[in-house]
């Protein structure tokens, strides 16, 4: 429980080093599915109405994202909101790791970063990795340590936190745990398969050539 809890501070560090406005450009450059999927979880309609059937002409803006991450947090909706949030950037990690990509070393994973947060950005970036370890990539370890001390991707250091009265929350459901798991596994297949046949078919053109 206490490395659960450490893997999804992680999370909220990298989501509060994230602006309002690089939030927004995220929101603004998904795809349909992704957006109804993210107005799913975040209580806010594709089209920008809210929870309380306001409208928002801005659509789903990054306060509600903030809010939904927040509420989630135990109950795996904040790593399901990253997830949609960073789809893009995962699957570009994934395609420059290559056959490395289930469980990259320190270095490869060093090798490939500059390139995948110069085409997402570095605080996509960091929410990316910072989800894989809530998800508890085989990897994490590493990715904490390179979150922790690698001059791109390092976290800002965390704020100091008022003490407060210990108070009992609610634990995540093992089968709702399970099932974002599982989610993740099927998304990491998937993207695995595409960045593969768009490898075979690169060899397939070159040798036409």
């Amino acid at each position: 429980m206490k490395t659960r809890l450490q893997a999804l501070g992680l999370v909220d560090r990298a989501l509060a080093a994230t602006t309002d406005e690089e939030i927004d450009a995220l929101v603004a450059g998904l795809g349909e599915d992704h957006v109804e999927a993210l107005g799913k979880l975040c209580g806010a309609s594709a089209t920008g109405e809210n929870a309380s059937g306001e409208d928002d002409a801005g659509g789903i803006s990054a306060d509600q994202i903030r809010a939904g991450a927040s509420k989630g947090r135990l109950d795996g909706t904040m790593e399901s909101i990253v997830m949609v949030l960073t789809d893009a950037c995962l699957a570009d990690c994934i395609e420059q790791l290559g056959d490395h990509a289930d469980n990259p070393s320190s270095d490869q994973l060093r090798e490939i970063l500059p390139g995948v947060a110069e085409r997402h950005g570095v605080p996509v970036t960091r929410l990316m990795l910072a989800s894989t370890v809530a998800g508890e990539a085989p990897a994490s370890a590493i990715i904490r340590d390179l979150l922790k001390h690698d001059d791109l991707v390092k976290l800002p250091p965390a704020e100091a936190k008022p003490l407060v009265p210990m108070r009992e929350t609610p634990r995540a459901d093992d089968a709702e745990r399970e099932a974002l798991r599982e989610k993740r596994r099927e998304m990491k297949a998937r993207r695995q398969a595409e960045a593969r046949a768009r490898r075979e078919q690169s060899k397939r053109d070159r040798g036409k050539v």
